[in-house]
């Protein structure tokens, strides 16, 4: 990976930005189910309108201009609107045979974008993490609640289907694969499965990003893992980075990246939304008060690398950093 070294040079030096919410960006431009087909779709048998991986190849124009206020925001870290680029995600569009072509094409904007800003300023130079969504199908869980046993997916389904997302991600330029909003252990086991099987293949070492999501109060991910269980089943692997995303607004997820950064030799990862959905489904948090519940991470030196999930605008990642810029990265082993 070409990149490598430039990533953990900058990971080791300070505390690096990942990019805000691509759907909350995407919501703003109001596409209709015309706009999603673009001329090449306006024929498609089944309704696209929500599919927002598509409209990398219908819209690539608006997937490019969220990614570039994003860096001029301060991200280090884009990461490319790939999240249900699975063919198991797609079935539900009838567009199975487009998973290669979607993922590719939206590693390639992306590091279009992030060329650019590193050939501006060389020494903050940009990254592309593909990114790796949990599918909507989960290996532990029944979807049944008359038939606990019954799962809706298998391990091999799963690793086949994210190997094909990982080849097209890395092929379109990515220099990390970003496993993420992790709800079910088993299926990221079959996502790191594959990784590793495209890293003895390509004899490559690729930096990958685990990300899980802490779904309530109670502490757990929805297949009922506490944060330090989930870091246990995930650090087999060599990750650059093991964090939590989503779910929980920035104040609630503190006592979990404090079990992740005091019982991990990995960088430590946070990108919490823009607090909790209020009764419409929007979040409200301002840049400024997230900023300000951010500070006591950077205080408590809990991590690494920080950005935003749900809610989270350029506005928001422009203030968080401001914010880290003033503080040091987490210190944690060195380790190539």
């Amino acid at each position: 990976m070409k990149n490598s070294e430039q990533l953990y040079k900058s990971i080791s030096e300070r505390i690096l930005i990942l990019d805000g919410a691509m759907g909350t960006m995407l919501q703003r431009y109001k596409f209709e189910e015309e706009d999603y087909r673009g001329e090449r779709f306006k024929d498609w048998e089944h309704p696209v309108k929500g599919n927002n991986d598509l409209l990398s190849l219908t819209q690539p124009q608006a997937i490019e201009e969220v990614h570039r206020k994003y860096l001029e925001a301060g991200a280090d870290i884009l990461e490319t609107n790939t999240f249900s680029g699975t063919t198991i995600a797609m079935a539900d569009y009838h567009m199975e045979e487009l998973v290669y072509e979607l993922n590719y094409e939206s590693a390639k904007i992306a590091r279009k974008v992030c060329d650019e800003f590193t050939a501006q300023n060389p020494d903050k130079p940009r990254f592309v993490a593909g990114s790796i969504g949990p599918t909507n199908r989960t290996a532990s869980l029944s979807p049944d609640v008359n038939d606990p046993g019954y799962r809706a997916i298998t391990f091999e389904e799963l690793r086949v289907a994210y190997k094909q997302q990982c080849e097209a991600l890395l092929d379109g330029g990515s220099d990390i694969l970003l496993v993420e909003t992790i709800f079910d252990t088993l299926n990221a086991k079959a996502a790191l499965y594959a990784i590793d099987e495209l890293q003895d293949e390509r004899n490559i070492k690729i930096p990958i990003m685990v990300s899980g999501t802490i779904t309530d109060a109670s502490g757990r991910t929805l297949s009922g893992q506490t944060a330090e269980a989930f870091l246990i089943s995930v650090s087999h692997l060599n990750l650059l980075s093991v964090g939590f995303n989503c779910a929980l607004g920035a104040d609630q997820l503190t006592p979990y990246l404090e079990t992740l950064a005091h019982n991990s030799e990995f960088y430590v990862s946070a990108y919490p939304n823009a607090g909790l959905p209020n009764a419409f489904g929007k979040y409200d948090e301002t840049p400024e008060d997230m900023a300000g519940q951010i500070k006591e991470y950077v205080e408590k030196g809990l991590i690494n690398i920080i950005g935003g999930c749900c809610g989270t605008t350029p506005d928001h990642i422009k203030a968080i950093s401001d914010l880290v810029a003033q503080y040091p990265p987490r210190k944690t082993k060195e380790f190539v």
